[in-house]
């Protein structure tokens, strides 16, 4: 039998879009703290554009659902963009820092390269959540599209899991162990887009780890 035409179908199962949310308001927190020579402008202008983006987000469209507005979902996108923008551009200023000596104290440079790294885990988890199979809004559903990761629940049918879904804290978690253990730990990535990302966020978690903090280190010593 073909596939129901989406139209005919009921909204897909609502995801609430609070966590991600969550996520990204304590990501332009941290943001918040960078000094501004490795800010992507004035220090509050970031922060400042992605509150203006998700707070009416988040109260227009609380749920994640196939019928969600299509201008829901391409500020979701845009947002998604400012976030992973920001912080690839300040990871860039903040090597260069390190690479031409400039003006921040070494307690400044770990600040910085933490900050960095949190806001990176937030950036790459939100980018897997929107991502993986079409995102949130049709995961789970007959025409959701081909898996970007494999999740081990979703090999693990027999512990009856057959209806289990990854949540945004799942693809939270994903960018979280790829970031500290430099590789994929239980979910594997199955598409070339989930691997480049992964690589992406892996080296950069290596740059902070051995280029940033190192020199940092050597200037407290």
């Amino acid at each position: 039998m073909g596939r129901t035409p989406s139209s005919r179908r009921p909204p897909g199962p609502l995801e609430p879009r609070w966590p991600a949310s969550l996520a990204v308001v304590a990501g332009l927190i941290v943001y918040f703290q960078l000094p501004e020579s490795v800010s992507l402008g004035p220090r509050w202008l970031i922060p400042a554009l992605e509150a203006v983006l998700v707070i009416p987000l988040t109260i227009a469209a609380p749920f994640r659902h196939r019928a969600e507005d299509r201008v829901a979902r391409m500020v979701s996108l845009v947002l998604l963009g400012v976030v992973n923008g920001a912080v690839l551009v300040s990871l860039g200023l903040l090597v260069h820092e390190v690479l031409t000596g400039g003006n921040l104290t070494g307690e400044s440079l770990v600040g910085a390269g933490v900050a960095i790294w949190i806001a990176m885990v937030i950036g790459f988890g939100l980018t897997y959540w929107e991502m993986d199979r079409g995102g949130p809004a049709i995961r789970g559903r007959e025409d959701e599209g081909s898996p970007d990761f494999m999740f081990p629940q979703m090999s693990t049918h027999e512990l009856g899991q057959q209806d289990w879904q990854p949540r945004f804290l799942d693809y939270a978690y994903l960018s979280f162990t790829n970031s500290t253990a430099f590789s994929p730990t239980d979910t594997l990535p199955l598409t070339q887009r989930a691997k480049a990302l992964m690589m992406i966020e892996a080296g950069g978690a290596i740059t902070i780890a051995l280029m940033v903090v190192g020199r940092a280190v050597n200037v407290l010593g």
